[in-house]
């Protein structure tokens, strides 16, 4: 039986594992269960891979998307291992191929949808067969609070019940201690090993902005002044914003695309294809784009709206820097983001504990976007984990925010409120507290109130960010019976009563120019960079995948910078397995060491 770590060298072009990489392989390769929680672009996948193809028989990949599934099989094919997918994208004369090679033990790794599956026919033929492992991806989608689309995550407990001998591991890069406890129950893996690497994304610079105006234009300022022709990912919370979003930027010159639920599946596969193959497309999208996305260089995650949970969030902004290079994380958010997520949540239809355990998820996200401290350390903390010192690579790190004290401000926003009748949205408490011109102030009467003129030291933006604030530390509440009106909460009392202070962060609305381009290439490079990318865009066109699977752009700066000499050279490369070197050594070679003189 070939080694691991041969298997690591030879097949996938490393020489030496990550944390915990080697650890979980071993775990699998003695038949035992294993859990694994690793950053997005940790490594996960030689996880199951690499014990895979070393164990006699077939590995088993349950994958929730089959554009994961595609990626996985191509990348998987380009380093000459035996890969295939079972979904609805192949016509019954491949799946039939499929099948066949599968009870000829022709294939090291299947990957197949939860829903397939499951079906009778399909275990049958997998009890048919030798597996050698099942390996379940993106394993978050059991918990009854994450991912409730894919039902069919809560049945696997069948793989216990059916294949007790063959281990499993289940796979994800979000998953509080909750969420974790939720996957071992409902997986039964009890008795699995459990590998915990650190959440920590240390090339993603995490930047948070709120306002009620200016997104767009703060988002094209952000992608023209910092990442110009590069790729990225535009996450919106509705279809319609999607659309025209996806449109203005397409107007302002940029490569823009939608993404979401509504469009066709052909619409949405050739969106996805551009994505994945072209160089600089910007993907606009709902949350349903991304978890099946293995694009390495994606160099930006913008977000138009405010996520729902730190998990969404984390597991949206990993899609950015997957290859370990620099990215960013931006967020943009308004008051009306947090009053539509509260409204969401009390008019849903779930169980009360469900409600309240979606709100506290809430509840964390807003502590993060409104923190003064650094934000790394507020995001590791809600996963448990310590970081000693701040970052250094987060917005209130190279930029730490003003406060000011608005104990007194505050007071008078919740007087409003009170005297009002707190039956009434932002805008109208707005109005009455600069005194503005309103027929419905006349209509009430509100015009007579002590409240009314009484925050005229404040701007409209200002206020508004204020009953932001108010609202997301719970001082005030969303009335979802009526029409989204304010009311008191009772943890209001003691700051109307002075017993408390209020202390906020003073927001700004600018952002940072970018102080470097990523990957970072020397001027006197410049040409051979391109030449080597132009190269690979080249090579993937003819064969039909995106450039990553050929070489992600980690391999190709190594390459710049060693200018290996020949084959042997260009073998101790990251990411330059033994398939890849006969297929395309030579060629790179000669583009490293061509004659620039014309």
């Amino acid at each position: 039986m070939v080694s691991t770590l041969e298997i690591l060298r030879h097949t996938f072009g490393y020489d030496a594992f990550r944390a915990p990489q080697e650890e979980v392989i071993q775990t699998l390769m003695a038949a035992k269960d294993a859990l694994v929680l690793m950053p997005t672009g940790g490594g996960k996948s030689l996880c199951y891979q690499i014990p895979a193809i070393a164990r006699a028989g077939v590995g088993v990949v349950i994958s929730p998307l089959i554009a994961l599934m595609e990626d996985q099989v191509n990348a998987l094919r380009q380093a000459g291992v035996a890969a295939a997918a079972l979904n609805s994208s192949a016509s019954p004369a491949e799946a039939r191929a499929t099948e066949e090679a599968l009870l000829q033990g022709t294939i090291d790794l299947l990957y197949i949808a939860p829903e397939r599956l499951l079906q009778e026919r399909t275990l049958a033929l997998l009890q048919r067969s030798t597996v050698n492992l099942f390996a379940i991806d993106e394993a978050h989608c059991v918990s009854q609070w994450g991912h409730d689309f894919r039902p069919e995550y809560l049945q696997l407990r069948v793989l216990h019940e059916r294949f007790p001998q063959v281990p499993r591991i289940a796979l994800t890069a979000t998953a509080d201690s909750k969420t974790r406890q939720e996957i071992i129950e409902r997986l039964a893996l009890q008795k699995a090993a459990v590998f915990i690497r650190s959440f920590d994304r240390p090339n993603i610079r995490y930047h948070i902005h709120s306002g009620s105006q200016g997104a767009r234009n703060a988002l094209l300022r952000f992608i023209r002044d910092r990442h110009a022709g590069e790729a990225g990912i535009v996450y919106c919370l509705s279809r319609k914003r999607v659309e025209e979003v996806a449109e203005w930027l397409q107007g302002e010159g940029l490569g823009a695309l939608p993404y979401h639920a509504g469009l066709s599946a052909d619409e949405r596969r050739r969106n996805q294809q551009r994505f994945q193959r072209d160089e600089g497309v910007i993907m606009v999208a709902t949350i349903a784009f991304g978890m099946g996305i293995d694009k390495p260089n994606v160099r930006f995650v913008a977000h138009l709206n405010l996520p729902k949970s730190i998990e969404a969030y984390y597991q949206e902004t990993g899609r950015a820097g997957r290859d370990g290079l620099p990215a960013e994380a931006w967020m943009h958010y308004g008051l009306q983001d947090v009053v539509q997520l509260r409204q969401m949540i009390q008019q849903s239809e779930a169980d009360l504990p469900r409600k309240q355990m979606e709100g506290h998820k809430l509840d964390a996200m807003l502590a993060l976007c409104e923190t003064t401290d650094c934000r790394r350390q507020t995001l590791l903390g809600y996963f448990s984990e310590h970081l000693a010192l701040p970052c250094g690579n987060c917005d209130n790190c190279l930029q730490p925010p003003a406060t000011w004290d608005a104990t007194v401000a505050a007071q008078k926003a919740l007087s409003a409120i009170h005297r009002t009748g707190q039956r009434f949205g932002v805008q109208y408490l707005v109005d009455v507290l600069l005194a503005r011109e309103d027929p419905r102030i006349q209509q009430w009467d509100h015009h007579q109130l002590t409240v009314y003129g009484i925050g005229k030291e404040l701007s409209a933006n200002a206020w508004r960010a204020l009953f932001r604030h108010l609202l997301l530390r719970g001082l005030v509440e969303v009335d979802a019976e009526g029409h989204g009106g304010l009311r008191l909460s009772p943890s209001s009392r003691p700051l109307l009563r002075g017993e408390e202070k209020l202390t906020l962060r003073q927001h700004e609305s600018t952002t940072p120019k970018r102080r470097d381009k990523r990957p970072e290439v020397a001027l006197q490079d410049a040409d051979l960079w391109e030449a080597l990318r132009q190269h690979r865009r080249e090579l993937a066109l003819a064969q039909g995948v995106p450039p990553y699977v050929i070489f992600h752009d980690v391999t190709l700066m190594e390459m710049l910078q060693r200018r290996p000499h020949d084959l042997e050279g260009l073998a101790t490369v990251p990411g330059i397995g033994a398939r890849k070197l006969a297929a395309y050594g030579e060629s790179f070679l000669k583009i490293l060491h061509r004659d620039p003189r014309p």
